[in-house]
């Protein structure tokens, strides 16, 4: 049999059980959002030793010359400067040849063709 006292003990672990829920759940909420901007922290901290690595590197003259010659090939005056160029493809020669006609030509067929559709077969 349930009693009067029981009813109010239950109503009342109800009502602090309902009063801590929403605060316990802000708090688990709270807690994973420090917890990703912790993480976005260190990424950003890692980003910006990364950046001031990259800075160190390019006040180096000889970083930004060794660059220079690997990159956009540079070099000094008197220097001859040779660039190994690959073989082609087989797909490569056939780019190169080009259309067997011009552009043009292809566009005007295919004005022609719209133009005179196809016969109907009595359907």
């Amino acid at each position: 049999m349930l009693t009067s006292r029981a009813a109010i003990l239950a109503l009342v672990v109800c009502v602090i059980a309902l009063s801590l829920a929403y605060p316990l759940r802000e708090y688990v909420a709270q807690r994973a959002q420090i917890a990703q901007l912790q993480e976005d922290r260190a990424r950003m901290e890692e980003s910006v030793l990364d950046l001031r690595e990259r800075e160190r590197e390019l006040t180096q003259d000889e970083y930004v010359e060794r660059e220079a010659r690997a990159r956009l090939h540079y070099q000094y005056p008197g220097e001859t400067a040779y660039i190994v160029i690959p073989p082609d493809s087989e797909d490569d020669d056939e780019a190169e040849t080009g259309p067997s006609e011009p552009w043009f030509t292809t566009l005007w067929r295919s004005v022609e063709e719209a133009d005179s559709p196809p016969p109907d077969d009595g359907l």
